[in-house]
């Protein structure tokens, strides 16, 4: 024992009559140190290996004198004094003071701080001293503390001191409500921590549970995961009851892959998973009909019976598919089996078929449906009745739908948010404006009008009722499309939704834009992106797509394109809507800039996976191109040509051609060689008009053309269709330069002067093994073997030079 320790105690022994005296050290074979030394008792061994005198009476005095000096000591919350004297002595839990311990630990508790808490309470348990903890005002100390540590982030400290009480004889759950843990746990986004915590808990299988599910509402699904794995190992045995709940995180993290990867993983131990595992994989899945009516499949070859649950998910499944004949063959299923006494047709089946035929616009059945329902004694819920209003509404019923909201009032059935958004959204669709705003009112003033069919005269009456919703943000976007063209009362709007405590959204912003598109003011409508990032609302693909689409009503196209190069620059990935209004801005060509920005977007379009149809665009291409001849010919009333039936199709190489050949717009006419191989004679001749049209466009009046222009019609084959179809081509451009352009053409033979670079270094050239070609065909060739023969036209550099001084001067 050291010194301070020693006086410490001699200290506190004062106030106790006659102590005993401290035993003796153990013989030992050491010399006694010297006196002139007087601090080397330091150098004792532990008193831990202190021997007690082996007389009884001896024995039990000693004990009862340190068990008080004990209690003493922890009285004053001098713990580690305390322990000193207990280790010292050996066992002294019968003799402490009960009141003295538990007053020393609730001021310790009470004290806050933690970890010495911890560290405290793992001695008693070392120890053996479990019963003294138990106290009621300890414990209720104790649970105070850990809930203040929790409510200050110390979420590590308080798993530490639960383990420590995990060794009294206490319950975990009993300290802490085992829910405010875990969502503590969710909220640091410590898996870890919740994972200790639940191995601590009487029932860990239901708090391991807990832990996954509410990280999967957090949207934390790598935690979940953790904790699944976890638990895996915790419990030592399949519960599927966490396999179930994996499944419906994934499910409420929209990963449904790795809801089948966990099913798989179940599958691969040879271990069938029961009823509920199976509805959940289904309902998580129900976006695939195809995997859902697999797994229907193959729990019925287990032998496991699904319930009406089952049949509800795969008639949801039927909805979100679209598949209206599937979803009618389940339902004569289920009603086959409803007949014969298996299943009872619940809220849930009625409402799913009433949606199914709500989403094929069929609202006479739907309406039929309800009625079958209430035969059956099935009370429709909220959900049913949305859904037929929401089947009315798509068919332009809004009276209709207005009658079936009046009769849900009167059944007593308390509407939400969605059934009043699907009528105000119908009043909309129907340009009701001033009923929308009607029903809006209502609804804030918690008063619907509802007609009493009941009286003898059909009269309007106001029901009251406290209505415990409250419009929502989809609410006023909706009657943001209700101001029309008033910019002034969508703004009110908005500044409204801030009033009520919600924030406005991408969509509402974007109607916002459209509100001011509709209204003129396309300055404004612009203005609104800028604005939207004043708000810390970053602006999204709608909302630059709606201010694109206001730009190309009111023919501001050079704003529309500025929009669109100012999206790719906060790298904002346009969608199809995006490209086609665009594509779509223009009904006409009149430079060869804007036919390079169309293009540009055309295969930036295809670059991002969106395949467009290009019929569209080929037709302004075209007519583009044929205003190279127009000029000559316009006189003889001949204008383009009208023969359009060989375009090709949605995906030929029209448009690739020409955009790789533009790609050079901005360079010297030089060193050109145009590829047509592979394209149909009309198609052939809009890429040599569009060629020429750039260098046209492209050339100064007094410069020289340097080089002559090669056309490529590719390797001869002889006795072909190909062959064929090559002369045609030949024929088809040679027409085209000579006879209405006037240019010299001259066919060429079988080799290609070695100066003639053709597209070497364009990035966009459609055959990039052209180059190889040419090649091959310098190489000498076998005296067995016939070489090919790339036929060529060439386009003098004398005849360009004097067809573009003709142009220049006209």
């Amino acid at each position: 024992m050291s010194s301070t320790t020693t006086t410490t105690l001699v200290i506190l022994s004062s106030s106790i009559s006659n102590p005993p005296p401290l035993p003796k050290h153990p013989p030992s074979t050491n010399p006694k140190p010297s006196p002139k030394h007087p601090k080397s008792h330091s150098h004792r061994p532990l008193l831990t290996t202190v021997q007690f005198p082996k007389h009884p009476h001896k024995q039990t005095q000693n004990t009862s004198y340190y068990a008080q000096l004990a209690s003493k000591l922890a009285e004053e919350a001098k713990f580690d004094d305390f322990f000193m004297i207990v280790e010292t002595v050996g066992s002294v839990d019968g003799g402490l003071i009960s009141e003295c311990v538990c007053k020393g630990l609730l001021s310790l508790v009470e004290s806050g701080e933690l970890r010495k808490v911890v560290r405290v309470l793992g001695g008693f348990v070392k120890l053996g001293i479990k019963g003294l903890v138990c106290d009621g005002a300890v414990f209720d100390a104790v649970k105070r503390e850990c809930r203040k540590g929790l409510k200050c982030g110390q979420l590590e400290v308080v798993v530490d001191l639960l383990e420590v009480l995990s060794g009294f004889p206490l319950s975990i759950e009993d300290v802490l409500e085992p829910v405010e843990v875990i969502r503590t746990c969710v909220y640091k986004r410590n898996p870890r921590a919740a994972i200790r915590y639940a191995g601590l808990c009487t029932r860990s299988d239901e708090i391991f549970c807990k832990a996954i599910l509410e990280f999967g509402k957090r949207g934390d699904m790598a935690s979940a995961l953790t904790v699944f794995e976890a638990s895996k190992d915790n419990l030592g045995c399949v519960n599927m009851y966490a396999y179930r709940t994996i499944i419906d995180v994934c499910g409420l993290c929209r990963d449904h892959l790795q809801s089948r990867s966990i099913y798989e993983g179940l599958s691969a131990q040879n271990i069938n998973p029961n009823l509920y595992v199976f509805n959940s994989l289904m309902n998580v899945n129900a976006c695939d009909l195809g995997y859902t009516m697999n797994i229907y499949k193959h729990m019925q070859n287990l032998g496991v019976v699904p319930d009406i649950a089952s049949y509800n998910i795969l008639l949801k499944s039927c909805c979100l598919a679209a598949r209206l004949d599937t979803a009618q063959e389940i339902y004569r299923e289920v009603e086959d089996l409803e007949s014969k006494g298996s299943l009872k047709l619940d809220v849930f089946t009625y409402s799913t078929m009433i949606k199914v035929y709500a989403d094929a616009k069929m609202w006479q059945i739907a309406l039929g449906m309800k009625d079958k329902m209430v035969e059956a004694g099935v009370t429709p819920n909220a959900v049913t009745w949305s859904s037929l209003i929401s089947a009315c509404a798509k068919a332009g019923l809004v009276d209709q739908a207005f009658v079936l909201f009046e009769e849900m009032l009167l059944a007593g059935c308390m509407p939400n948010s969605q059934c009043c958004n699907v009528l105000l959204y119908a009043c909309v669709q129907a340009f009701q404006y001033d009923r929308a705003f009607r029903l809006f009112h209502s609804w804030k003033s918690n008063s619907f009008q509802i007609t009493n069919r009941n009286l003898t005269q059909e009269s309007s009456q106001v029901v009251p009722m406290k209505v415990p919703f409250k419009p929502t943000t989809a609410t006023y976007n909706v009657l943001m499309k209700a101001c029309g063209t008033d910019h002034f009362l969508a703004k009110a709007l908005m500044e409204e939704m801030e009033t009520v405590g919600l924030s406005p959204n991408h969509i509402s912003w974007s109607t916002l834009i459209g509100v001011y598109g509709g209204s003129g003011d396309v300055k404004n409508a612009v203005q609104v992106l800028k604005t939207m990032r004043e708000s810390d609302v970053p602006p999204d693909v709608i909302a630059y797509t709606a201010a694109i689409k206001v730009c190309v009503k009111h023919r501001q196209l050079n704003l529309a394109f500025s929009l669109f190069a100012e999206m790719k620059k906060y790298r904002i990935q346009p969608n199809m809507v995006t490209y086609n209004t665009l594509l779509r801005a223009r009904t006409k060509y009149g430079s060869l800039i804007e036919v390079q920005q169309c293009l540009s977007i055309y295969r930036d379009m295809r670059k991002a996976g969106f395949k467009p149809n290009d019929y569209y665009l080929k037709e302004l291409i075209e007519e583009w191109c044929e205003g190279i001849i127009q000029d000559n010919n316009r006189s003889q009333g001949q204008l383009k040509s009208s023969n359009k039936r060989d375009l090709g199709g949605p995906q030929s190489l029209l448009l690739e051609k020409v955009a790789s050949h533009l790609e050079m717009g901005n360079a010297e006419a030089q060193s050109i060689a145009v590829d047509v191989q592979g394209l149909t004679k009309v198609e052939a001749r809009i890429v040599v008009l569009a060629v020429l049209r750039m260098i046209k466009e492209n050339y100064n009046p007094g410069d020289y053309v340097r080089d002559d222009m090669f056309i490529i019609l590719g390797v001869q084959e002889l006795g072909t269709a190909a062959e064929k179809h090559q002369i045609d081509v030949r024929d088809t451009i040679i027409k085209l330069l000579r006879d209405n352009l006037g240019l010299e053409v001259l066919t060429l033979g079988p080799k290609i002067p070695t100066d003639i670079r053709i597209n070497v270094e364009n990035p966009f050239n459609p055959h990039p093994d052209l180059d190889k070609t040419l090649e091959r065909s310098r190489l000498p060739t076998s005296p067995t073997r016939r070489p090919a023969v790339l036929q060529r036209l060439k386009v003098t550099r004398r005849s360009l030079y004097q067809w573009l001084q003709r142009k220049s001067n006209a």
